[in-house]
């Protein structure tokens, strides 16, 4: 498979790598980002060192996403189903955006799929707390780049580099969709930095689990035994990580409580 990548530049944190590939088909790309993660690692190993995906490695340094990129195309002409004729923005970009909104908190174990992941969801750390919509806005969940009206996409900030490239893509899509279908307004443009708004993403595994039970709407369009048997495994995940007592735990309850 050739990987075909667009830019490679070195990230806030360190030793941490940016990674952008070229846009396209989201089942090919999630191949590409599948493959491009075990080379990668392989590659490393071979130099005696270590590549990691974890969302938030260190606790003083960024943690590491996987932003998903989106535009629909017409399957008839090929044009961008986001901007009219004359260059303005459709009510399909409204609706896609506002079907993010609503659905991606019901969709959080998907986008952070370990405990772990909601480390790197905090204030002032270049990842989001919200749904938050804006252009070219980094303190954002769902941001709008730049750019002229047959490239107009939005993006998806919320997803960690721990999450399943294919369920991430699917379930991204599956938002945008739901908001489409339900004609879903979005909320107004957010201009600021979002971290001054309220916190709309769960702060646990636990909580969004809770959140996944009652996401019907994403069950009719991925399949609810597909949801039903996610959910499953990760509360025995979950289940799992409950019985391990963390250091900062025996440090400070230990002989203070």
């Amino acid at each position: 498979m050739d990987l075909e990548v667009d830019t490679l530049i070195h990230e806030m944190g360190a030793g941490q790598m940016e990674v952008n590939f070229l846009h396209g088909d989201p089942l090919d790309l999630a191949d590409r980002v599948f493959y491009f993660k075990r080379t990668l690692r392989e590659a490393a190993l071979r130099h005696k060192m270590y590549a990691t995906f974890m969302a938030k490695p260190m606790s003083n340094e960024p943690g590491s996403a996987m932003h998903i990129h989106q535009s629909v195309v017409d399957r008839h002409t090929g044009r961008n189903i986001f901007s009219n004729l004359d260059g303005s923005p459709t009510e399909a970009f409204r609706h896609y955006i506002g079907g993010l909104q609503k659905y991606m908190p019901a969709a959080m174990a998907f986008f952070a799929p370990y405990v772990n992941s909601y480390r790197r969801l905090v204030r002032n750390s270049g990842a989001p707390i919200n749904i938050r919509w804006g252009r070219d806005n980094r303190t954002v969940g769902i941001r709008v780049p730049r750019s002229p009206p047959e490239a107009r996409r939005v993006e998806n900030r919320v997803v960690g580099a721990d999450a399943n490239p294919y369920v991430a893509t699917a379930v991204t899509l599956a938002c945008g969709y739901l908001g489409m279908t339900e004609k879903i307004e979005p909320t107004a443009e957010s201009d600021g930095s979002a971290y001054n708004s309220q916190r709309e993403l769960p702060r646990s595994l636990s909580d969004a689990l809770q959140n996944l039970v009652n996401a019907r709407a994403l069950g009719s369009v991925l399949g609810e035994r597909f949801v039903t048997v996610y959910r499953l495994v990760k509360e025995l995940e979950y289940d799992e990580f409950m019985k391990v007592i963390s250091s900062w735990e025996r440090e400070h309850l230990l002989l203070h409580v």
